[in-house]
């Protein structure tokens, strides 16, 4: 079957704009997952587990200062311990030294935990602006689980409030 002029330019055309659509897609920019692996995205990582383990010492501080309120923060302290292991590159970097103050009240316990899952959740949401997109995302989950966290320590008549 012999080829049309038509067909011809039609076929040369679908060629041409495959050849122009790949090579668009080609220099579009750089390769996203670049972005996650930059030195600022492992910077900003490791500040966010040292973040979170910092605030998992001060969860297990509060837990050994007060074990009645260990039905209230068990929970919330497992999520923060997950948020860390997320957090956490290949190479861990270490772990916050000395063991956190906890207030000689246990109502200003909570409110202290709650303050500091506040400032976290704030620092996260700062983090955001500079973060590639994964872990950008990783850091609006882990900020909104913070401040829900702040919520649930100040709420009374939770399990272990008085």
């Amino acid at each position: 079957m012999a080829l049309t002029r038509r067909t011809t330019l039609l076929a040369g055309a679908a060629l041409g704009g495959a050849a122009l659509l790949s090579g668009c897609a080609a220099d579009a920019g750089p390769d996203p997952r670049a972005a996650e692996r930059s030195a600022a995205a492992e910077r900003l990582r490791k500040r966010a587990a040292h973040d979170s383990a910092t605030l998992l010492a001060r969860y297990d501080a509060t837990l050994s200062a007060y074990p009645a309120l260990a039905p209230r923060l068990r929970p919330l302290r497992a999520e923060v311990a997950r948020h860390t292991e997320a957090f956490t590159p290949k190479t861990p970097s270490p772990a916050p030294g000395g063991t956190p103050r906890v207030p000689t009240d246990e109502r200003a316990a909570r409110t202290s935990l709650a303050d500091a899952e506040r400032t976290l959740a704030d620092t996260r949401t700062t983090a955001l602006l500079s973060a590639p997109p994964e872990l950008a995302r990783l850091l609006a989950s882990v900020a909104a689980a913070g401040a829900a966290h702040a919520y649930l320590l100040t709420q009374e008549g939770q399990p272990g409030s008085r």
